[in-house]
């Protein structure tokens, strides 16, 4: 069995979900839940903060999930003192309307290239069945002196 994985370093999801203090995933409620290998899982409920008027889970807020995924993903395959990664694009397939509980996503790598990453988010309900269906590119950027932490 092989110990390779996909990160630049071992990481540990009380690192990851730590970041999310002061961005978007903590005013979603979003959660890093796995580190595979090759995957990354979360979880975000829906309520209301990420439902939409009519009562069922707001598609942009999928997308949100999806696209927190990928990016943690790809930022976690780079070198974090030479490059980051930040969304290109993304599509997103809406299949069924997320009702109640959580959506739980899993971002899995389709090409990791020099200057793209690709990514496959399935987003399924409590009950397994798929909610949403995303691929999201990422572009990856050298990190600037003005970046640089």
């Amino acid at each position: 069995m092989s110990n390779t994985t996909l990160w630049f370093k071992n990481y540990r999801l009380e690192e990851l979900n730590y970041l999310r203090n002061e961005c978007i995933h903590n005013a979603l409620g979003i959660e890093i839940t796995e580190l595979g290998s090759d995957f990354i899982c979360g979880k975000m409920p829906i309520d209301k903060r990420t439902k939409q008027p009519v009562g069922i889970l707001h598609g942009g807020a999928s997308v949100v999930l999806a696209e927190s995924l990928g990016s943690i993903a790809s930022n976690l395959v780079l070198d974090p003192e030479k490059f980051y990664a930040v969304g290109q694009a993304i599509n997103a397939q809406h299949i069924r309307p997320g009702i109640q509980g959580y959506v739980h996503g899993k971002a899995v790598a389709v090409h990791l290239g020099s200057k793209t990453h690709i990514w496959n988010i399935d987003i399924l309900n409590d009950e397994q069945k798929i909610v949403c269906s995303c691929r999201l590119t990422m572009a990856i950027l050298p990190k600037l002196g003005i970046l640089a932490t």
